[in-house]
């Protein structure tokens, strides 16, 4: 079976993991021998690659075809409307990643399916391309998608619709796929998949040895967090914590637009010292740090699966983490 794997969520060489969680997916499902995949991941037009233009300037430089782990990955530019954005955007992408699979389709790789994830706009787009292409498609709902995006009426219109054209709409969480149901999806289409965790890996570290290798002072004590420097994650609430842990240390692996925010907040609050700021960690490194923490805390706001809660869990690390979507799937031992 040949599978177009469709999504802004994949990595690049760029931005390495940034949606990890879907190559990790297509990894493990080619570990089966019966799927051939080539992965269309569009990303935004924008001319300028000078830093000062932040993650705008990472879409300038993403290659517009690159091999990661043996799959071809295509990076079609579509066009990002300022302040109209969120209503064009999955007929903007569709149109721009068009004439990349079209080729695709001409060099003889006539896919089956459309496996798109993240249901708006990437989903709706993916609905579009499978329209016009004639071709089956699913949908995979990662999180925001359904727990924000579908509060404005008319992406929830078009999130309705995708899920009555779509063959299967997949949670990465049952809480997903019940918020789909709530809104009046067909629930015979919709489908929970969780994602897993690479035990080989994700395992556990002598503690000791993972500090030392960190630059740790062995016999501290530390409580780490891991995202992106956005507020949803709740960085903020664990740096918030730290008044009321004179003993730790906060570890906080990520970057991202808020760092100058939580820098300035941990100032404020006398806890700059008991700070580590790790900045981005690959995902060969990350069992270090798992392995390093007493404690992984995970204090998001909003959260369709939290992989970070299973990597942690894996590396032998307890974690706490807010009762929201689909972490109580993960951690069922209330506080």
């Amino acid at each position: 079976m040949k599978i177009l794997v469709f999504s802004t969520l994949h990595p690049s060489s760029v931005r390495p993991i940034h949606g990890i969680f879907v190559e990790v997916r297509l990894r493990e499902l080619l570990k089966t021998g019966e799927v051939k995949a080539k992965v269309v991941a569009p990303v935004p037009w924008f001319p300028f690659r000078a830093q000062r233009f932040g993650e705008y300037a990472q879409f300038a430089a993403t290659p517009r075809v690159e091999q990661r782990e043996g799959v071809e990955v295509h990076h079609p530019r579509y066009l990002l409307l300022p302040k109209v954005g969120m209503n064009l955007a999955p007929y903007a992408m569709a149109m721009g990643a068009l004439p990349t699979i079209r080729r695709l389709q001409r060099q003889g790789f006539d896919f089956d399916l459309i496996d798109a994830h993240y249901y708006y706009p990437d989903g709706v787009a993916a609905a579009l391309l499978a329209k016009w292409l004639g071709k089956p498609f699913v949908v995979t709902a990662r999180g925001t998608d359904l727990t924000l995006i579908s509060q404005y009426p008319f992406p929830r219109k078009l999130i309705l619709e995708t899920a009555a054209q779509a063959n299967a709409s997949i949670g990465v969480c049952q809480a997903l796929m019940d918020k789909l149901g709530e809104l009046g999806a067909d629930r015979s289409k919709l489908n929970t998949l969780r994602n897993g965790v690479d035990l080989e890996r994700f395992v556990p570290e002598n503690r000791a040895e993972a500090r030392r290798r960190l630059g740790l002072p062995v016999e501290g004590r530390y409580l780490l967090s891991v995202g992106h420097l956005i507020e949803r994650k709740g960085h903020h609430i664990a740096i918030e914590a730290l008044q009321y842990l004179p003993e730790v240390t906060l570890l906080i692996a990520g970057v991202g637009p808020e760092e100058a925010a939580l820098k300035a907040l941990a100032r404020r609050l006398g806890v700059a010292d008991r700070l580590r700021w790790v900045g981005v960690v690959s995902q060969t490194e990350l069992k270090w740090w798992y392995s390093a923490a007493d404690v992984l805390a995970l204090c998001s706001s909003r959260e369709g699966w939290a992989n970070v809660l299973l990597e942690a869990m894996a590396c032998g690390t307890p974690v706490i983490a807010t009762n929201i979507w689909g972490t109580p799937e993960v951690v069922n031992n209330p506080a």
